[in-house]
């Protein structure tokens, strides 16, 4: 006749771990995004949504508050640089590139609204969408925004990159590809890294 073996008392290694409370939190936040619209949530809210995928086992809402205490805004923690971002406590690999992959959504979308315009009616328009490229920038950048004969959007192409205060700019070579692109204008843009962003308002046609 076997004998029962006693029952072994729950080490506690072998209880079983509780759901960390951050999870139905993560739960709410969804529920809200889906019902209610992004229009709902505060930045910090929508950060963490961002930070979900990278930091699955730990409550991000303090990252998230940290991130925006440091950097002002949604759009500039996002396009701020990965070396600023690694300053911050908690803040990986994986946490950066959830945030540069909406930074560059963000982008590749402004690009995408601009191309499907008939004209860039404004500079009012010229300036939002290179905000959207260039405004947190570390570094000084001269960008071309090539235009067909009715204002129409060909190709936007940062054409040289400098240090924080200084980019070089070749004549011969904005001619040149203009008329690669047959281009009819041309909107010569470039940033001031230090004093966030700013649009010198350069406009050539191309010949």
């Amino acid at each position: 006749m076997l004998t029962p073996m006693p029952e072994k008392a729950l080490s506690p290694d072998d209880t079983p771990p509780e759901t960390p409370h951050y999870h139905g939190h993560r739960q709410r936040l969804r529920e809200r995004f889906h019902s209610a619209g992004p229009d709902a949530l505060n930045d910090y809210e929508l950060l963490e949504m961002v930070l979900f995928p990278a930091l699955p086992r730990r409550d991000v809402k303090p990252l998230a508050k940290a991130l925006l205490k440091t950097f002002g805004s949604f759009a500039e923690v996002i396009h701020a640089p990965e070396p600023r971002l690694r300053e911050i406590d908690g803040i990986g690999d994986a946490s950066i590139t959830q945030l540069k992959l909406i930074a560059a959504a963000a982008q590749r979308i402004a690009k995408g609204e601009v191309r499907q315009k008939h004209a860039l009616a404004s500079w009012q328009d010229v300036i939002t969408y290179c905000r959207t490229s260039m405004a947190f920038a570390d570094k000084e950048q001269f960008r071309l925004l090539f235009l067909d004969k009715r204002n129409q959007l060909i190709a936007d192409e940062v054409q040289q990159t400098g240090t924080v205060d200084h980019t070089p700019v070749y004549p011969r070579e904005v001619i040149k590809r203009a008329l690669e692109l047959s281009a009819t204008a041309i909107i010569l843009v470039h940033n001031h890294p230090t004093r966030h962003f700013s649009l010198t308002p350069d406009h050539a046609q191309a010949h």
